[in-house]
């Protein structure tokens, strides 16, 4: 009978792992987006606190999101205007944060 439950309640906590949200469910929105911005905007704060910042998505945000992830002047990152920048951003941030 204890057996029984303890299967049971780790089939339970397995079910609930999988319908937990995750910074792995962040990379199903697609990068260069409104909503891709935001998130990364929440993860990455580019303001003062004060409501002051570059606007979210333009290319001063762009290069302070570049800044914060200590990537300025990194060869290797895609040209700020670009969409391969965004995907880049995204696997700096979702892919290498697990």
């Amino acid at each position: 009978m204890l057996q029984a439950m303890r299967f049971l309640l780790g089939f339970i906590f397995l079910i609930n792992l999988g319908c937990g949200s995750s910074d792995d469910d962040q990379t199903l929105i697609q990068a260069c987006t409104n909503d891709w911005y935001r998130l990364v905007e929440d993860k990455i704060s580019t303001g003062d606190g004060q409501g002051h910042g570059p606007d979210v998505g333009s290319i001063e945000w762009r290069s302070v999101i570049e800044f914060k992830l200590g990537l300025r002047d990194d060869l290797s990152v895609p040209p700020l205007e670009s969409s391969q920048w965004c995907n880049y951003i995204n696997e700096r941030i979702y892919k290498n944060a697990t």
